[in-house]
Parts: structure tokens; sequence; C-alpha cells
């Protein structure tokens, strides 16, 4: 896999981390939630990206 498509995958799960964090925040209203979301995605696209 080329560096250009690592970035690209990096930026597609970069949005949901954004906005699904203030979502996950606005809901829980606490960042143990937030932080268990975030680290949901960084090992989906980590998985992606080491394939």
């Amino acid at each position: 896999m080329d560096t250009t498509r690592k970035l690209g995958i990096l930026v597609f799960f970069g949005v949901p981390a954004i906005i699904g964090g203030g979502v996950v925040y606005h809901f829980f209203g606490d960042y143990t939630p937030v932080i268990i979301y975030e680290m949901i995605l960084a090992l989906f696209a980590g998985g992606i990206i080491g394939r």
C-alpha cells in the first residue's frame, strides 16, 4: 500500500474521530467514552493500514 493511500485512510478515519468524538461527548457528558471511541477507531484504522 502506498503512502498516499495510507494518508487517505487516516483522513477517512480522522473526520469521524473529530465529529463522532463530539457526538459521543454530547450524549455521555464525559471524556472516558470519547477516549474509548477514539481508541476503537485508531485500532481499526491501524488494522487497515497495517494490512
